[in-house]
C-alpha cells in the first residue's frame, strides 16, 4: 500500500484543511499532545463509557484519522460507512476487532502498538500463574467470609512451580517475556507451539518447539499469548483440556474466545486440569454470577494486562506516532496491513 506524501509544513496552514484525528477513548495525554504539537486537530472522547458504533461512525465523518480501541467493532459495515478514513491506529497490540482485509481493499492504513505492553502483560500472566497455583483469590475471599479457621495440615494446598514445564502457545514478544520470568524465577523448562521457529528464544531460553498435542501433554503450565483468529478461536476446548495433565494450570492473557469458557469450567470442576488464571474471558465483561468465580483454583482479573502507567503511556505514544508518520509521508513502522 502506497503511503500518501504530505509535506509537514503544509499541515495546519490556513489555505488547506487541518488534518483531523478522532480519539475514541480517553487515552493518556502523551500521544494526544504529540498529535497537537504536530499541528493536527484532535477530538477526544472524554467519557469512560465507550461510544456506540453508530455514534463512532457519525463522529468519524469529519476526520481523516481514528485512534480506536477494542471497545468498538471496526468491521466491514463500519469501514464502508467510513471509507474516507486514511488511517486507523489501534490502541493495543491486538487488532482482532478490525477487519484488516476490508481496510486494505478500501486503502485505509491500519497500525497498532506492539511491544508497549509486553512486560506488563507478561507480569500479569506470571501473577495469575502464581495466584492460581496457590489459590490466592479464593483464599483471600475466604477471610472476608470469616473462614480463616484453625490450621489444617491438608487444607488449602497449592502447587510449587520450580523445575516444572512451561508451555507457551504463541511465542511472540509477550510469550518470550513470560518464558524469561518462569525460567529465571523457577528454572522452568520452556516448550512452545508457534507457526514459526523462534531461533532466538531457543538459543536464549533453551526453548523447544513442539506440536499442539505435545504442548498439551507435556506442560505443567500452559500460557496463552496468541492472536485471536479463525485458527485459534476456541482451540482450547474440551478436547484440548482432556489432553492436559490433571495437575496443569491454564493461563490466558491473550483473548477470551481462544478458550471455550464452558469447557474450561467443566475441566476444572471435573478435575481434568488443576487450575486456571484468566485476564481475558468470554464474554467480557463477565457476568457476576459466572460459576468460574466460585472455584477455589481459579484467579480472574478484568483484562488489565496492559494496565500500568508505563505501558499505557507507551501505547498512547505509539498510536500517535503511527498517524504522525503517515501524515509526514514517512514509513509507518507499526503498519499491520
Amino acid at each position: 500500500m502506497e503511503v500518501r506524501k504530505i509535506h509537514p509544513f503544509y499541515i495546519g496552514m490556513n489555505n488547506i484543511d487541518i488534518m483531523k484525528v478522532l480519539v475514541s477513548l480517553n487515552i493518556p495525554e502523551a500521544g494526544i499532545e504529540m498529535l497537537k504539537q504536530e499541528g493536527l486537530e484532535v477530538e477526544v472522547w472524554r467519557y469512560e463509557q465507550p461510544m456506540s458504533n453508530q455514534e463512532l461512525v457519525e463522529r468519524c465523518q469529519n476526520v481523516q484519522a481514528l485512534i480506536s480501541t477494542g471497545s468498538n467493532s471496526i468491521d466491514k459495515d463500519f469501514l464502508h460507512q467510513c471509507k474516507h478514513l486514511e488511517i486507523i491506529s489501534q490502541f493495543g497490540a491486538g487488532y482482532d476487532n478490525v477487519d484488516v482485509h476490508t481496510a486494505r481493499e478500501l486503502g485505509i492504513h491500519v497500525g497498532n502498538a506492539p511491544d508497549a505492553m509486553s512486560d506488563a502483560t507478561a507480569d500479569m500472566a506470571f501473577i495469575l500463574m502464581l495466584a492460581a497455583s496457590r489459590k490466592v483469590c479464593y483464599l483471600n475471599r475466604s477471610i472476608s467470609r470469616g473462614d480463616w479457621g484453625v490450621f489444617k495440615p491438608r487444607a488449602n494446598l497449592g502447587l510449587e512451580l520450580k523445575g516444572k514445564t512451561l508451555g507457551v502457545f504463541g511465542l511472540g514478544r509477550i510469550g518470550i517475556e513470560m518464558a524469561k520470568r518462569c525460567r529465571g524465577a523457577y528454572h522452568m523448562k520452556v516448550i512452545y507451539c508457534s507457526r514459526t521457529v523462534k531461533s532466538g528464544a531457543e538459543e536464549e531460553l533453551a526453548a523447544e518447539k513442539v506440536s499442539f498435542d505435545e504442548l498439551l501433554a507435556q506442560s505443567d503450565v500452559i500460557s496463552v499469548h496468541c492472536a485471536l483468529n479463525e485458527q485459534t478461536k476456541g482451540i482450547f476446548d474440551a478436547n484440548a483440556f482432556i489432553k492436559m495433565k490433571q495437575t496443569a494450570l491454564f493461563i490466558n492473557t491473550s483473548r477470551g474466545p481462544v478458550h471455550n469458557q464452558a469447557d474450561l469450567y467443566q475441566a476444572l470442576v471435573s478435575g481434568k486440569i488443576w487450575g486456571a488464571g484468566l485476564d481475558v474471558t468470554d464474554p467480557e465483561p463477565m457476568k457476576q454470577d459466572d460459576p468460574l468465580f466460585g472455584l477455589e483454583n481459579v484467579a480472574i482479573t478484568p483484562h488489565i494486562g496492559s494496565a500500568t502507567v508505563e505501558a499505557r503511556d507507551e501505547m498512547s505514544r505509539l498510536v500517535a506516532m503511527n498517524i504522525i508518520q503517515y501524515f509526514r509521508g514517512e514509513t509507518i513502522e507499526n503498519l499491520v496491513n
